[in-house]
């Protein structure tokens, strides 16, 4: 099992930039891809970013690519997630969760998830 906890989010005007961190207990973390959801509001749960179990390969949203990167730390159990130029439609509830394949957008394949951290990007 893993368990996953965000934290970093915040209030940030737009074109500024935030990092997220993701908190992983349990031996296993190394073995899985980690990735990062976010929830609009009133929309549903989508797949921003992630990174295989080495960290040697990472996939993003076309919404993120080139002001979002992804990253692990596997020795610390950490996941993180810089974002950069940020705009008002980043405005999220931001998820770390762990799967076991790179990229997999549909979030019901998901079973480890944190419990989330606000994004608000303020114009």
């Amino acid at each position: 099992q893993v368990q996953l906890v965000e934290s970093g989010g915040g209030l940030v005007q737009a074109g500024g930039s935030l990092r997220l961190s993701c908190a992983a207990s349990g031996r296993t973390f190394s073995n899985y891809a980690m990735h990062w959801f976010r929830r609009p509001p009133g929309k549903e749960r989508e797949f921003v970013a992630g990174i295989t179990s080495s960290g040697g390969d990472t996939d993003y949203a076309d919404s993120v690519k080139g002001r979002f990167t992804i990253s692990r730390d596997n020795a610390k159990n950490m996941v993180y997630l810089q974002m950069n130029s940020l705009k008002p439609e980043d405005t999220a509830v931001y998820y770390c969760a762990a799967h076991n394949v790179l990229g997999m957008r549909d979030p019901r394949r998901y079973v480890y998830w944190g419990q989330g951290t606000q994004v608000t990007v303020s114009s």
